[in-house]
Parts: C-alpha cells; sequence; structure tokens
C-alpha cells in the first residue's frame, strides 16, 4: 500500500547524533518499508555532527540547502565539502561527521539507508585520542 509521511507525521524520535536532528519519513513503523529507511536531516548554523556511522547500512545523502564538509576515514582524514544538488554515498561502518559551513543557515539534507530503520552508532572523535 502507498502511504504518504506528513511533514508533521515525521518521527523525531529515531535515533539521533549530538550536533544533528533526524527525523524518519520512511520507516518500518512509519510506512511498514521492509527495505527503506528514509528521513531528513539539520544542522544547526555552523554546527557540527559528532561522529558516527550507520553500521551495515550503506548511506545516501542528498544536499538540499547548505553546505557542508564531510570528514571521513579512522583519523576523519578524508575531507570534502558538498553543496545543493550533490549526493554522497556512505558504506557501511565508515565514520564521518558532518559540518554546516554556513554560520547564518541550517543545512538540510535528505538522507535514505538500506535497513529498514536508521542504524546511528555515535563514536568517540578519533582525533582527540
Amino acid at each position: 500500500m502507498v502511504r504518504i509521511t506528513r511533514p508533521e507525521e515525521r518521527d523525531a524520535g529515531t535515533a539521533q547524533t549530538p550536533g544533528m536532528r533526524r527525523e524518519a519519513g520512511i520507516s518500518g513503523a512509519l510506512a511498514g518499508s521492509e527495505g527503506l529507511w528514509m528521513g531528513m536531516a539539520r544542522n544547526d548554523p555552523g554546527g557540527c555532527s559528532d561522529v558516527h556511522h550507520h553500521g551495515e547500512s550503506e548511506s545516501g545523502i542528498y544536499i538540499v540547502e547548505g553546505r557542508v564538509r564531510f570528514r571521513w576515514g579512522d583519523s576523519l582524514e578524508h575531507v570534502a565539502d558538498a553543496g545543493p544538488g550533490d549526493f554522497i554515498f556512505v558504506p557501511p561502518y565508515e565514520i564521518h561527521s558532518e559540518e554546516n559551513l554556513d554560520p547564518d543557515s541550517e543545512a538540510v539534507f535528505l538522507l535514505a539507508r538500506t535497513t529498514m530503520e536508521a542504524i546511528v552508532v555515535n563514536v568517540p572523535d578519533p582525533r582527540e585520542t
């Protein structure tokens, strides 16, 4: 059955990472999906998410608004900036963080995962150990 999730129906009770707010739009609980999770995320102006990964899930990210700096790798040694219209692929277990480069506006991005629910594993920042 087709299911439409309206903005006010999104689930903010999904797994979170400090510095980022996620809302599920398609999940097993919201839509009865069996292999797909989709949602939105926002970073406050100038905000940066803590370091995390998404377990066995592949993640797709589409930048809607803002400029976001991605850091990834065992020591977050890789860095790339993305803006509106860009897609980012994050493989399973890849630790990463997202930083909003705009100090005045929030960054908004769409998320898609290959697992039915949003797996989020927050980890210590490897640069601080």
